[in-house]
């Protein structure tokens, strides 16, 4: 699952796709109504492949919580954020055991729901590791693509004078 264009941007609800980089900020569109907004440099955006979920061990990417979200869900959508805490803290669990819930708060855990089914609702919820026939798919197109002969530009001498 690649999470590397959504973004969350703070004061702003749902999530964002970056499209254009500016010169004093970008120019991101919502997943929710697919409106584009400009975002200054001073805004607080968080990438959700820079986020992390804190464990006992240490910390999960939100990428492996939330394909562990799909692989319990089926791909399918995950329970509201809507729902009360003891439920989401129990569902959570269930999805990451070892999470550290001194650290991670049940706002926490409602994002995470809440962002997983928006990713859901608009078919973001993709395999992380392509299946082996796919994988096999991908190899033998390449072994058709033929090999091109590379030239390299030949080098100019010039002959001294003596």
């Amino acid at each position: 699952m690649n999470l590397e264009k959504i973004l969350a941007i703070s004061g702003k609800p749902g999530l964002y796709v970056l499209q254009v980089q500016t010169r004093t900020g970008f120019v991101a569109e919502s997943l929710v109504d697919g409106k584009k907004i400009t975002v200054n440099l001073k805004s607080n955006v968080s990438l959700l492949s820079e986020i992390s979920i804190y464990t006992y061990e240490g910390e999960k990417p939100l990428a492996e919580i939330i394909q562990k979200m799909a692989d319990k869900e089926s791909k399918g959508p995950a329970l509201s954020h809507k729902e009360d805490n003891a439920k989401l803290i129990a569902y959570f669990k269930e999805i990451l055991p070892d999470y550290d819930e001194e650290r991670v708060y049940p706002s926490d855990i409602k994002k995470v729901l809440n962002w997983y089914n928006m990713l859901q609702a608009k078919g973001l919820i993709v395999d992380a590791v392509p299946t082996p026939a796919v994988a096999d798919e991908v190899v033998s197109s390449l072994d058709e693509i033929p090999a091109t002969e590379v030239k390299t530009p030949a080098k100019k001498v010039k002959a001294k004078k003596e």
